[in-house]
């Protein structure tokens, strides 16, 4: 659109996150500011959608923690993000994983993507 705010916005694009994708089992290492303490939480669970473009692309991540769905808005590009693992590749044929709020247990299980080199 204008220029001068995608040459801004590039400064603050990062550079080493990996090609993530809706179906991927990922784990978002987040920094966490307790007072005066900084600390990094791990976050583990399946990409269900995604979300914007350039400094505003976002991912939502879904894990059951004690029988419950836990669901969080990562922003990609955000300094709190310290770095991204996906852990597998998930082989699925949407782009938003909706139904998987419905399922538990094993139907919530994704095909892992095979890659052929």
């Amino acid at each position: 659109m204008n220029p001068t705010i995608d040459e801004l916005e590039k400064t603050y694009l990062k550079s080493e996150i990996p090609a993530v994708n809706t179906g991927d089992t990922v784990k978002v290492f987040v920094k966490i500011i307790e007072g005066n303490k900084e600390r990094i939480q791990a976050f583990e669970g399946t990409v269900i959608k995604k979300h914007g473009a350039g400094v505003n692309k976002t991912i939502t991540v879904r894990k059951v923690f004690q029988g419950v769905g836990v669901e969080r808005v990562f922003l990609i590009n955000s300094p709190r993000i310290d770095k991204i693992n996906v852990l597998r590749r998930g082989d699925v044929k949407r782009s938003k994983l909706y139904y998987l709020r419905e399922r538990s247990g094993k139907a919530t299980r994704i095909r892992e993507k095979i890659e052929t080199k």
